[in-house]
């Protein structure tokens, strides 16, 4: 019957597709022609990933180099300063002067290392004198005393230190324990 209605549909000049075979030919080749379409999108889309996972490795490594020489620059410039220290404390280990010389000397370096550290914005805890301070100073004993008021910082045992306000570490103090203002 269909073959019927093809010879009328011819004769009345109308286009008639082919046969059902050709329908699946031409339906293979349009899906060949999508599949092969996706395949070249696929391949885009892969190759794009590649470029980035390339440029991410690459700005990842670039990255790291750059914090290593940002650590070096400032370990270097930190450092610095020292070496002269350093160098000042090799002469005076060879010098042959007398002891009296040598600590002279000595308090020079100190004060060499005291201006190295001004430069890095380190600078001690005010200790001796002050009212003890639980957050910079650490106490380490207690003299019992009428002469100066309770908690007053007498001695400083080891210097402590800021780095602006930021305490690096805490001053080792005795302080005074005067029970008379404690009672009252």
């Amino acid at each position: 019957m269909q073959d019927e209605t093809t010879v009328q549909a011819v004769q009345e000049g109308e286009i008639v597709a082919g046969s059902p075979e050709e329908a699946a030919q031409d339906a293979a080749a349009g899906h060949q022609a999508e599949l092969e379409q996706l395949k070249g999108e696929r391949n885009q889309l892969l190759d794009k990933l590649a470029r980035l996972q390339a440029e991410f490795d690459n700005a990842r490594k670039r990255e790291a180099k750059e914090r290593q020489d940002a650590r070096d620059y400032v370990i270097s410039t930190t450092v610095e300063p020292f070496l002269g220290v350093m160098d000042n404390f090799q002469l005076a280990l060879r010098s042959e002067g007398s002891a009296e010389q040598l600590r002279a000397g000595v308090g020079l370096i100190l004060k060499q290392m005291e201006d190295a550290l001004k430069g890095l914005n380190v600078v001690p805890v005010e200790s001796v004198g002050a009212q003890f301070d639980p957050r910079v100073h650490e106490a380490l004993g207690s003299v019992e005393t009428k002469e100066f008021p309770d908690h007053q910082v007498l001695e400083e045992i080891r210097r402590g230190y800021k780095v602006r306000e930021k305490l690096l570490r805490p001053a080792l103090v005795k302080i005074a324990s005067n029970t008379s203002v404690v009672s009252e």
